[in-house]
């Protein structure tokens, strides 16, 4: 058992901004993320011309702070902004900067290896006006992928807005701010570096919870298409238990003695249950019943 001293910080817990996510809100994450992966690494390939692949390992939520502490201090983010953002936060592609000039040079013909077959070194710098262009170029589809990936549970425009090197002074949302970080794995050609992609939460959990007029609207439909269903009735006597043994036994002629009351009304029942009575008779050329009594059932 952990003993509190009277040393140990408070920490105090907002429960209106919480710092875990649901497992529905989790998997529906993952499944998006997982899409933007496959379209960012179908256009890091086809921009690049080298075989290229972007898996997703993780999603968590975490402030904005917690997010950049774990930032190298010289690395690139491309700022990204969100209709659906209440707040002024902007969403964050980030990955290392010696990544990026990697995949300019593959855009623009060159090869990332030296003459001895070892890869090139690559400084860790901001990018000059021109590779940020090129940057800009490379990467402007994948913020569209980014907005499809999510459909519906990212409402509004997305938009490239502009390209930081600074994790401390990128300043794309407030300290305190929630976001959701997702880690990627990104091979392209021999090179295999981590990005990130950070969204405010405020943009992206009101969408992967259905509102309940939506939900109302499934059930009434639900109901609606619920009378059009088909089911088997019959109509029965009571039956008569037997042992496999008579079964067997039987044969042309024998008589099997019922236990259903020649007074007594005939069963209607749907799949077992009986949810009715009704009289033997006849309608025209064929045999028919006449319903005497309903009941009700509780299966």
């Amino acid at each position: 058992m952990a003993v509190l001293s009277p040393e140990t910080p408070h920490v105090h817990y907002d429960f209106r901004r919480p710092t875990t996510l649901a497992r529905e809100q989790s998997r529906a994450l993952e499944l998006a993320f997982e899409t933007f992966g496959r379209q960012w690494g179908t256009q890091l390939t086809s921009k690049t011309r080298v075989r290229a692949q972007v898996s997703f390992e993780s999603v968590a939520i975490n402030t904005y702070d917690d997010y950049t502490r774990i930032l190298p201090p010289t690395t690139v983010m491309l700022l990204i902004g969100l209709e659906a953002s209440a707040s002024e936060a902007r969403g964050v592609l980030q990955f290392p900067a010696p990544a990026g000039l990697a995949w300019i040079s593959r855009m623009l013909g060159g090869a990332e290896q030296s003459g001895d077959g070892a890869p090139a070194p690559l400084p860790e710098r901001g990018y000059t006006p021109v590779e940020q262009a090129i940057v800009r170029r490379l990467l402007e589809d994948t913020v569209d992928d980014l907005r499809y990936s999510f459909g519906a549970q990212l409402p509004g425009k997305v938009a490239f807005d502009s390209i930081q090197h600074n994790s401390q002074f990128a300043q794309a949302a407030a300290p305190a701010d929630l976001m959701i970080v997702a880690t990627f794995r990104v091979t392209v050609g021999e090179r295999c570096d981590t990005a990130t992609v950070a969204l405010p939460a405020d943009a992206i959990l009101p969408g992967l919870v259905a509102p309940p007029a939506e939900q109302s609207t499934d059930d009434t439909g639900l109901r609606a298409q619920l009378p059009a269903v088909p089911v088997q009735l019959a109509v029965q006597l009571a039956p008569l238990p037997v042992t496999a043994g008579r079964v067997i036994s039987l044969a042309v002629g024998d008589v099997i003695r019922l236990p259903h009351p020649s007074h007594r009304p005939l069963d209607v029942v749907v799949d077992g249950v009986p949810i009715a009575r009704a009289s033997a008779g006849a309608s025209g050329s064929r045999r028919a019943c006449v319903v005497i009594d309903t009941e009700e059932n509780a299966r």
